[in-house]
Order: structure tokens, then sequence, then C-alpha cells
């Protein structure tokens, strides 16, 4: 993983009382180059997951994470492409649902992904933000999450492979970081 400093995101409550994941990362690609990774099936299933998508305004995305926690439950998204400016912009409304092995919804939330950039010079400045209802527990842990899918964006980007279907000892130090983060915030 790049080297970034440990709980760079920042969390915020939204007037409504949803959860604001905010993060702000420089990638030293071009911006084609960095839209390629947000948008390619090829190129997504090297940080993030095996995801399917219909690349136009209104347009299903859909993605599995590749990992599972320890009773086997999985993690996928199936949300639509509300707003597109290729590449600039992309952003999703959907719903990640947590799933059992045997295919039964254990938790299902309603989610907004935004994924905003910005060329500058030859690197690419990237601002992504997460909208979404979480426990106070989910709270170190979602963060913590995209943290570690946003260095591994950063990793592929630089031709590197990030083991997503093993994330966990990478994803507790992050978690313990924002934990510490959120609870010195108050």
């Amino acid at each position: 993983m790049n080297a970034t400093t440990l709980a760079d995101g920042i969390v915020l409550k939204t007037e409504g009382g949803l959860d604001e994941i905010r993060f702000e990362r420089r990638l030293a690609h071009p911006i084609e180059r960095v839209w390629a990774a947000l948008t390619e099936r090829g190129e997504l299933i090297k940080w993030w997951g095996d995801a399917t998508l219909e690349l136009v305004e209104g347009g299903d995305f859909e993605l599995r994470w590749l990992n599972t926690d320890d009773e086997g439950n999985a993690v996928a998204m199936s949300a639509t492409i509300a707003s597109l400016d290729p590449p600039r912009l992309l952003e999703t409304i959907g719903v990640w649902a947590s799933t059992s092995q045997s295919g039964e919804s254990i938790d299902e939330r309603h989610a907004v992904l935004r994924w905003e950039l910005e060329a500058d010079g030859d690197d690419t400045i990237l601002r992504f933000t997460n909208v979404v209802e979480l426990t106070d527990e989910e709270r170190g842990m979602v963060p913590g999450g995209w943290h570690y899918h946003l260095d591994a964006l950063a990793t592929a980007l630089d031709g590197g492979t990030v083991d997503l279907a093993d994330p966990w000892e990478a994803a507790e130090r992050l978690h313990a970081a924002y934990r510490a983060k959120l609870a010195s915030a108050g």
C-alpha cells in the first residue's frame, strides 16, 4: 500500500443525520488513467471489487467486494449512476447489502458514492465522498475500509497488486486509527 497519512479521511454528520465520509488524494497519474480505474471492470477488480456497469447516466453500477467476514458474509452494491461527466465526475446512488453464505440479506444501506477528479499537471486530485447511515461501531470501520480501497487504487495505478480477498490485517490497523481519531474528535 502507498504510505499515506493514517486516518486522513474526514467523517461528518449531515443535517439529515447521515454520515458523510470524505477523502482527498493526489494520484501521480493523468486524469484519464484514474478515470479508467474508476469506470472499467478490468481496473475496478484490481482495487475495489468485481463490477459490472453501464457507463451512462441512469445506468446500472453493480459491485461485489471480494472479501468476506469471519462468518462468510459478503457485501455487494446495487446502484444507479446518478451523475456522470467523464473524466471528472461519477456519482452513484444505491444500496449496499450484506448477504450470508446462503444468499440471505442481512443488512441493507442506502448510500451515495461521489468520485470527483481534477487534473493538476500530470497528477490527478481525487475527491471521494460517501454519504450513508452508520452505527457508532461502523463509523470507524467504513472510513477505514474506504481508506484501504483508496490506498489499493493508488497501488494498482502504480502497477502493484493488493490482496482484496484478505484485507484484514491492514484494514484492522486503519479501523483502529479511525476509531481513535473519531474518539479524540469527541
